[in-house]
């Protein structure tokens, strides 16, 4: 199993039936030295699963006083990849320490899009 932590819309039930045709358990945790901006979403399919055209998107920011509470999910090799089709070009999937010391998978800004 993988672990993923999400701080957007991976949370709703509704994105993930759309995404992994089930909903996901997961606990609580955070990112230290990111803050969370917004991202103006154009993709059809993303909004209409969503419900929304603005999402939350993770900015590093190097400060261990900035953190972003979220929930870490366990999901398939499969279920990441569902993720990243879900996840528009504006963000990327790296690798990440929570605070409490799990290593996980982020989608964080994608500086290059």
């Amino acid at each position: 199993m993988e672990l993923l932590f999400s701080y957007g819309t991976l949370q709703q039930n509704n994105v993930q039936l759309a995404n992994f045709g089930r909903t996901l358990s997961g606990t609580k945790d955070a990112l230290q030295k990111y803050k969370i901006g917004n991202v103006k979403i154009t993709d059809v399919k993303v909004i209409k699963e969503s419900g929304k055209d603005i999402h939350p998107i993770l900015r590093y920011t190097a400060d261990p006083r900035d953190e972003v509470t979220g929930t870490v999910f366990e999901v398939t090799a499969k279920e990441l990849a569902q993720a990243d089709n879900y996840e528009v070009d504006d963000y990327k999937r790296i690798s990440a320490a929570l605070k409490s010391g799990k290593c996980c998978w982020i989608y964080a800004a994608n500086d290059d899009s």
